[in-house]
């Protein structure tokens, strides 16, 4: 029997979880299931659930719950040596130090589309970003990185990893004072530059994803502009990622049951 957690992916069951915790009734079912497909969004308790009582659980999510927030894949990335700009993790604003030459990065642990990720390129902008980094402390939000600058010629190189599929595209900010290289800050999408070094990006996260099991993820990664050597830098897992550079969420979703039945299959 095959259970599903996910809204757009129709099993043998289907039970709709959001919003709740999950309870003993979900456990019943998990345990009586061949497999179970769970939602992108879901919750820790119920990825918990799933992995602890059916052998077959997509998608895996071990990485993601084990190291959580960018402070927790900067550490996920040590641990599998897969190449990272420098970067330097603190707990609190108590303990912060500069080790880096300006300009820099400032990431808090949380956010996505470059919410909380600041360029530093004086001293008022790192005291602008430490005071707000502050504030998110006294709310209980802690952690930060401070992080090497890379040169990447105002682009990054997303990868979705659906299932076995790859797709990559370049985000490319035209805008030559901009930072950020995401679809929402004006950058454009490129399918079509720099092959080789699409394919070189995609071996690495093939790798990356075979250590770590992860099979559902967009990948951010630079390629320096002052380097020859080609080798992609890490920047960042996104588990919950944008649709515009697959080409809507109606294919998404078209993309992801395929990938999920061929999942099942192989099973």
């Amino acid at each position: 029997m095959i259970l599903s957690f996910h809204p757009c992916f129709t099993a043998d069951k289907n039970i709709i979880c959001a919003g709740r915790k999950a309870g003993k009734s979900d456990l019943e079912e998990i345990r009586t299931a061949d497999a179970v497909i769970l939602p992108q969004g879901c919750r820790e308790d119920l990825y918990k659930m799933a992995r602890d009582n059916c052998r077959n659980v997509f998608p895996n999510y071990g990485a993601r719950f084990k190291y959580p927030g960018k402070t927790g894949q900067i550490l996920l990335f040590q641990k599998t040596e897969t190449v990272h700009p420098a970067t330097r993790i603190y707990a609190s604003v108590s303990s912060l130090h500069t080790p880096f030459a300006y300009p820099f990065v400032l990431k808090l642990d949380w956010g996505g589309e470059g919410e909380t990720v600041y360029l530093i390129k004086t001293k008022a902008g790192l005291k602008k970003a430490f005071n707000k980094a502050g504030e998110f402390e006294r709310t209980g939000q802690k952690g930060f990185m401070l992080q090497e600058y890379i040169n990447s010629g105002n682009r990054s190189l997303r990868v979705a990893v659906i299932g076995q599929k790859f797709i990559s595209y370049w985000r490319v900010q035209k805008d030559p004072d901009g930072f950020y290289s995401g679809l929402s800050h004006g950058a454009e999408i490129d399918f079509d530059s720099d092959k080789r070094l699409i394919s070189i990006a995609e071996e690495r996260v093939r790798a990356f994803c075979g250590k770590t099991g992860t099979n559902l993820a967009g990948f951010d990664l630079l390629f320096s502009s002052e380097k020859d050597d080609n080798e992609p830098l890490f920047l960042e897992i996104n588990y919950f990622f944008g649709r515009k550079g697959l080409g809507g969420s109606e294919k998404y979703y078209r993309i992801l049951n395929g990938e999920i039945k061929k999942w099942l299959k192989s099973l």
